[in-house]
């Protein structure tokens, strides 16, 4: 597991931000100088893992990243709702629940975080067996991304993990 850069999410997490416009088909990701930021309260919702897609891919639009023109475009916004599938999906099987998902895109930057319930720490299962069903979460999250970690708040319970994927080219 990586804690490089353990940003608490009151320093880069849950602040409102207007979302960029959508670029049209083909076009280049805009430029962004400002961070944006969106979230979602899981409180009271069911389909959550749908839910969290579906509330990502609709930023992904906003920011630039949808629709994607070419292979290394639509590779990397799939990466994004995989990486958010998992982090959403291990907090309801291991952690009792997520409580909310920010997102946030700031330069090439974006960065998923999920609150949750729960005190145990998530890990790549270590050997990994790519033949044995399940276990593969964290290992996939480790991959696809730029770098991942958990910040815990020693005032709330549960903790927050986050994980930060590179804008494609």
């Amino acid at each position: 597991m990586s804690t490089t850069r353990p940003f608490p999410p009151g320093e880069r997490g849950p602040q409102a931000g207007p979302g960029a416009p959508a670029n049209g088909e083909g076009a280049a990701l805009a430029p962004v100088t400002e961070r944006q930021v969106r979230a979602l309260d899981f409180e009271g919702a069911s389909g959550i893992v749908p839910l969290a897609r579906d509330f990502t891919r609709e930023a992904l639009y906003d920011w630039g990243w949808l629709p994607a023109s070419g292979a290394d475009r639509r590779a990397a916004a799939e990466d994004v709702l995989l990486v958010v599938s998992e982090l959403v999906t291990n907090a309801c099987l291991h952690a009792g629940g997520p409580e909310r998902m920010w997102i946030s895109s700031e330069g090439k930057v974006l960065r998923i975080e999920v609150r949750d319930k729960g005190a145990g720490e998530p890990a790549p299962r270590t050997p990994h067996r790519a033949g044995r069903p399940g276990g593969h979460g964290m290992f996939i999250v480790q991959r696809l991304c730029l770098d991942w970690g958990i910040v815990r708040t020693p005032s709330l319970a549960g903790k927050t993990v986050w994980a930060e994927l590179g804008a494609p080219a």
